[in-house]
């Protein structure tokens, strides 16, 4: 048996106070030493970069925009969904109004408003798959190298949102033919 195995055997010397053992650390040169107006100032451009970010995001500049949004087809699906109204952009305060309808305690407003709800999320389906296999015809026609696998759902999608909290913005107005 060795002499460590035992827990006889010292080390030979006190151990360090950990005062002395952190003032003998070498400050690292990785990290920046910064004051408080330099974390401050890195805190402002940061936000300020950000803010421009997310302004040209909603301005539609394609740098801007992520992966799912980029390319010209997707810009022009988004500019024919916002040259048109559909039901589902309407969805959102309907569904307010049942919530709101549930609340009277008389069973056939409840009943109705509910009927309500289901039948708008029907028409909102229904409007979806028309016009996704529409935008995939026109997307095929309009640009013969792009995939239209997605595009239709994308569409879709961007379809059920209130026009105002659409991102990017519309670039068109309801009834604008070209573009």
């Amino acid at each position: 048996m060795t002499s460590t195995d035992n827990g006889s055997d010292k080390k030979g010397r006190p151990t360090p106070k950990r005062k002395d053992s952190q003032s003998k650390r070498i400050v690292s040169s990785l990290s920046p030493v910064t004051t408080k107006e330099e974390k401050k100032r890195a805190k402002a451009n940061a936000l300020a970069a950000r803010q421009a970010t997310r302004t040209a995001y909603l301005r539609g500049d394609e740098n801007a925009l992520p992966a799912r949004d980029r390319g010209s087809a997707r810009r022009f699906v988004r500019n024919y969904v916002d040259s048109r109204r559909s039901i589902g952009e309407y969805f959102l305060p309907i569904i307010f109004v049942v919530l709101v309808l549930t609340l009277i305690p008389i069973a056939a407003v409840q009943l109705g408003s509910i009927a309500l709800m289901y039948s708008v999320l029907m028409v909102a389906a229904i409007d979806g798959v028309f016009l996704s296999r529409k935008i995939k015809k026109l997307v095929a026609e309009k640009f013969p190298n792009e995939i239209v696998r997605g595009i239709g759902m994308y569409a879709w999608l961007r379809s059920t949102q209130m026009r105002r909290l659409r991102a990017p913005k519309p670039m068109h107005k309801v009834g604008d033919t070209n573009f």
